[in-house]
């Protein structure tokens, strides 16, 4: 399986794709967002994701028991609307954030929270769509974005297994398999313990998709190992400096540590390889150092072959060691000195 996302390939036989996640972290200033642009192409990432959604189009400014945030998030104490109110990305960026990206060689798109998020990123002719695992029971928006015919990123962290089926249905149904599923753990950070990586491959397996990791726990080891279970895409928040503050500055990654993460990415991507039991020329080299037998002490013509002047050692110039059994009690037929690698035809 395999889809693209302007001009990249994202499939088995594709370099992992990614993604830079601007979320929040802009504080509400536009010049603080074209940086975090700018910086994430110096990292090497391959895109750059926004979030499209105003708190009124995602919840209501309410502050009843329901809209209360109170989950033992990083984010209790407040509620749903004053959460978005801080963190969403005005609109009005998009055009001046879409061009920076394009200059800096990143795809740009964005994750719609309802209609009308949708019907502003037409306009920019966006090149994929991701679905927020908090959507993914937005049946109606899915159905949605699907029907626009791109690709559709889902993440599933809230998801269960009839969930994600329902939600590639929805596409399926839309005409569109050009379906990715992204392994995603809804913690604010997540800890290791609860990423569960090995449901990578199963997504794979059970919905014939390309499958990846949306990742919010707080260092690079997570994804990094994601990649050696197939993921590929890994979407990360990225920040400018932590120092910003913000909803996601604690589980996001800086310029530094972002350029780690995507530099040891491509580095597992070189170390996987492919199945190949042959050796290199190096490795052919280095077999001199193996072991092998050796005569290990002067001997006589007519001597017997024994533990004692026969060993296995290193180097590996000797006859291989698997005839260790054969050859003891075999007489010499000449003196030998120390140091001499055995072989057949010294022997009777």
């Amino acid at each position: 399986m395999e889809i693209k996302i302007a001009n990249k390939e994202i499939g088995d036989s594709s370099p992992v794709f990614i993604i830079a996640e601007l979320s929040a972290n802009h504080g509400q200033q536009l010049n603080v967002a074209l940086d975090t642009v700018k910086a994430a192409r110096d990292t090497g990432a391959d895109a750059i994701k926004l979030q499209h959604y105003l708190p009124d189009t995602i919840t209501l400014n309410c502050d009843n028991q329901y809209f209360q945030i109170k989950q033992g998030t990083i984010w209790d104490g407040t509620t749903l609307h004053k959460l978005y109110q801080e963190a969403y990305m005005p609109w009005e960026w998009t055009e001046a954030i879409m061009k920076t990206a394009e200059e800096c060689g990143l795809i740009c798109f964005s994750s719609p929270f309802d209609s009308t998020a949708v019907d502003l990123l037409e306009t920019f002719d966006v090149p994929a769509y991701k679905i927020a695992s908090f959507e993914i029971n937005d049946i109606p928006l899915i159905k949605l974005v699907a029907s626009k015919g791109k690709p559709v990123i889902i993440s599933t962290g809230i998801a269960t297994l009839a969930d994600i089926e329902l939600a590639v249905k929805t596409c399926r149904d839309a005409g569109n398999n050009q379906i990715a599923l992204l392994k995603c753990t809804s913690a604010y950070p997540a800890l290791p313990e609860e990423m569960n990586l090995r449901t990578i491959p199963n997504l794979k397996e059970t919905f014939n998709v390309v499958t990846g990791l949306s990742d919010h726990t707080l260092g690079i080891g997570v994804p990094v190992a994601s990649v050696a279970l197939g993921a590929k895409i890994i979407e990360k928040h990225f920040i400018l400096d932590k120092s910003l503050g913000g909803p996601d500055a604690s589980f996001s990654l800086n310029p530094v540590q972002f350029t780690e993460m995507v530099n040891a990415v491509r580095e597992v991507e070189k170390a996987l390889g492919t199945v190949n039991y042959d050796l290199s020329a190096k490795s052919i080299k280095n077999k001199e150092f193996s072991r092998s037998l050796f005569i290990v002490k002067d001997v006589k013509e007519g001597e017997l072959v024994s533990k004692e002047n026969v060993k296995s050692i290193r180097p590996g110039f000797g006859m291989h060691t698997k005839h260790y059994e054969t050859v003891l009690g075999m007489r010499f037929r000449k003196d030998l000195s120390k140091g001499t690698p055995l072989s057949f035809d010294q022997l009777s």
